[in-house]
C-alpha cells in the first residue's frame, strides 16, 4: 500500500519482529508511513539519519532497553516525540518513561485493541506536537511584531524629540530677535514648556520602555534645567525632590511635567525676594494605583486678594493638565508658602 508522502511518518522500535511486522501493517493501513527497527541501537541511528514524525519505542529490548534508547532519542538536534509501549504490569516503568521525555504509553495487549490504542495514542501525540507548535510560531510571530512596534514608537519618539527640539530653537531664535522683554519672557516659558514635553520623548526613546517614562529620572532632570534658569548666584534657588520610584504612561508622563514646570517655575518667579534665598521641593510617591505630587515652597503665599502674578497662563496649564490626569490641584491654605497637591491615578 502507497502511502501519500505528506502522511506523518512513523518510526517502531521493537525487538519481536512478528510484532513489528503486525505494527507496520496496521498503521499503514490507517495512513501511516512506517520504519521498524529491531533494537534501540538501529533505532536511533535511524532516527538520527531521518526526520519522523514519532516514534513508538518497546521497553523490554535485549542490548539496550527503551529507556536507555528514549534517553538517546532525547538527545537528538531535534528530537521526535516519543510513545512508549510496556506490558500490562509496568506502570512503574510507564511513569518513568513520561518522566524521561515521553509525551504518552500504551500497554501491549492481545489483537487489534493494540494496534487501535497505538493508532489512537500517535494520533493524539501528533496533534499535541502540532498544537504545540503551531502555538510557539503564534508566539514567535506575536514577539516579532512586538519588536517591529517597539522600534516603530522608538523611531517616533526619535522623531518627536528632535522636532520638538527644533521649534525651541526657533522659540529661543524668536525671543532673541524681539526688543519687547515681555515677549521675550513669555517667549522663554514657551521654550521651557516644550522642553519639558521634549525630554519625555526623549526618555522614551532612551530609556528601557517606548511607552514608560521613569518619572524620578525625568523629574530630577527637569528640576536640574528649571533650576539652571532660576536660579542665580544673587537667588539661588534650591530644587529638591524626594520620589519613589515610579513609571508613567506617555500622557501621564507630559502632564505631569508640565504641572511641575510651571508651579516650580512659579515658586522660583514669586515665592521669595529677588534676592533672597529660596528652595522649592517636589515630592512623588505612590499610594496604592494612585500617584501624588506634591510641590511646595516657603515663601510668600498666594496672593491674600486671590489675584494672579504674571499672565496667568501657567495656572490654566496646570488646571488644565490636572484635567487630563482626571484630578486637580489642592493647595493647602495652612501652609506658611505654597503647597500644591495632586492625586492621581498611576494606570
Amino acid at each position: 500500500m502507497t502511502q501519500a508522502e505528506d502522511a506523518p511518518r512513523i518510526l517502531y522500535i521493537d525487538d519481536d519482529d512478528g510484532l513489528r511486522r503486525l505494527v507496520s501493517r496496521a498503521l499503514e493501513r490507517r495512513g501511516f508511513r512506517v520504519d521498524t527497527a529491531a533494537g534501540g541501537v538501529e533505532g536511533a541511528t535511524m532516527a538520527a539519519d531521518h526526520p519522523y514524525d514519532l516514534v513508538a519505542v518497546d521497553h523490554y529490548m535485549p542490548g539496550q532497553d527503551g529507556l536507555t534508547t528514549l534517553q538517546q532519542l532525547q538527545k537528538l538536534p531535534s528530537p521526535p516525540p516519543v510513545i512508549y509501549v510496556t506490558g500490562s504490569e509496568e506502570s512503574r516503568v510507564a511513569v518513568a518513561a513520561l518522566k524521561a521525555g515521553a509525551i504518552d504509553y500504551v500497554v501491549k495487549t492481545v489483537g487489534e485493541e493494540f494496534f487501535d490504542l497505538l493508532t489512537r495514542a500517535i494520533d493524539q501525540g501528533l496533534t499535541r506536537v502540532r498544537m504545540q507548535a503551531e502555538k510557539e510560531q503564534t508566539e514567535e510571530q506575536l514577539r516579532q511584531s512586538n519588536e517591529r512596534l517597539q522600534a516603530m514608537l522608538t523611531e517616533v519618539n526619535h522623531r518627536v524629540a528632535n522636532s520638538l527640539q527644533l521649534v525651541s530653537a526657533f522659540v529661543h531664535m524668536q525671543a532673541r530677535s524681539v526688543g519687547n522683554e515681555e515677549a521675550k519672557t513669555a517667549l522663554a516659558d514657551t521654550q521651557r514648556r516644550i522642553g519639558a514635553i521634549a525630554q519625555v520623548h526623549r526618555r522614551l526613546y532612551t530609556g528601557h520602555s517606548v511607552n514608560k517614562v521613569d518619572m524620578v529620572e525625568y523629574l530630577a532632570s527637569l528640576l536640574e534645567e528649571i533650576g539652571d534658569t532660576w536660579s542665580t548666584p544673587e537667588a539661588p534657588r534650591a530644587l529638591t525632590l524626594s520620589a519613589e520610584p515610579l513609571e508613567l504612561g506617555t500622557d501621564k508622563a507630559v502632564a505631569v511635567g508640565v504641572i511641575v514646570n510651571e508651579l516650580v517655575s512659579n515658586a522660583c518667579k514669586y515665592a521669595y525676594g529677588s534676592t533672597d534665598t529660596g528652595e522649592v521641593r517636589v515630592q512623588l510617591r505612590s499610594e496604592g494605583d494612585r500617584f501624588v505630587l506634591q510641590v511646595e515652597d516657603d515663601g510668600c503665599g498666594l496672593p491674600k486678594d486671590g489675584s494672579i502674578k504674571g499672565t496667568g497662563l501657567g495656572s490654566k496649564l496646570v488646571s488644565a493638565m490636572a484635567a487630563t490626569l482626571k484630578a486637580a490641584i489642592d493647595y493647602d491654605p495652612g501652609h506658611a508658602g505654597v503647597r500644591a497637591t495632586l492625586v492621581a491615578a498611576a494606570a
